[in-house]
């Protein structure tokens, strides 16, 4: 695995680690095609019941390495082929369907400055635990692009369409404090404990009962693409299918009994 991703599972946790501290952890080739399959792993692995992304350094992701980009358009400009583009539906659209739709908890650490694609994985997460020296900012105005990394779906429901159309016509920095009242960081935490927090909050989430949770975000995307009546039948089915969970049968035992439940996540 490139070491552009650090990758690590332990009791359960699967901690997704963008390592490129010298570039801003910018998402050249090499370091996307690692995020992708990555998180790709992490979906299918059975022993990850929850997921961290975060980042060496002090960014968290400047999103696209401009560097690498610039020469790729030269090249394509030389040879009329046009593929530079292609990295959306390559890189991008499979690394936020990854963390979106994967039936377990994804927590975002934001360790620092989240801008462009690299907003857009913070936002595509369940959870953001944000430091208070981190900012975010859309940045696809500013370098004449639209919206990528699924943040024309995720935003909006965020913060509402007429605060992510001003984010996105007018990029600009929005510090920690600002994105939790906008509702973008669910946590602000000092900076040097920043690491600890998001590791706590996933590791909780590791531990709870992560078929629930997995029900959980299937019913809060469907919730946003369909009418009431629709969404009160798949509550329904869902609810059927948790219903009859182990997870549930030990909370039940465990709530009688005034224990404590230990989740098996099935």
């Amino acid at each position: 695995m490139a070491d552009t991703v650090l990758y690590d599972v332990t009791d359960g946790l699967a901690t997704i680690t963008l390592n490129r501290p010298d570039a801003m952890n910018a998402l050249n080739i090499e370091a996307k095609a690692a995020l992708r399959d990555t998180l790709r792993e992490a979906a299918a692995d059975p022993a990850v019941r929850a997921v961290l992304l975060t980042a060496t350094g002090r960014a968290f992701c400047v999103g696209q390495d401009l560097k690498e980009h610039i020469g790729l358009l030269a090249a394509d400009r030389a040879s009329g082929a046009g593929s530079t583009m292609t990295t959306v539906r390559e890189h991008y659209n499979p690394i936020v369907t990854a963390l979106a739709e994967m039936p377990k908890p994804v927590v975002a650490g934001v360790n620092g400055v989240a801008a462009g694609a690299g907003a857009g994985f913070a936002l595509a997460a369940d959870y953001r635990v944000v430091a208070d020296s981190a900012s975010f900012n859309t940045s696809f105005a500013g370098v004449a692009l639209t919206a990528d990394s699924g943040m024309s779906w995720t935003l909006p429901r965020l913060i509402g369409h007429g605060r992510a159309a001003d984010l996105l016509l007018f990029p600009r920095t929005v510090g920690a404090q600002e994105a939790y009242e906008l509702g973008i960081a669910n946590k602000v935490v000092p900076a040097d404990e920043l690491a600890d927090a998001a590791a706590a909050v996933a590791r909780r989430l590791a531990q709870g009962p992560t078929a629930a949770y997995a029900a959980l975000k299937e019913s809060l995307a469907y919730g946003a693409g369909h009418s009431l009546a629709e969404t009160l039948g798949k509550e329904d089915e869902l609810q059927v299918r948790a219903g009859a969970s182990e997870d549930h049968r030990i909370a039940v035992e465990a709530f009688v009994k005034k224990e404590k439940p230990v989740f098996l996540g099935r």
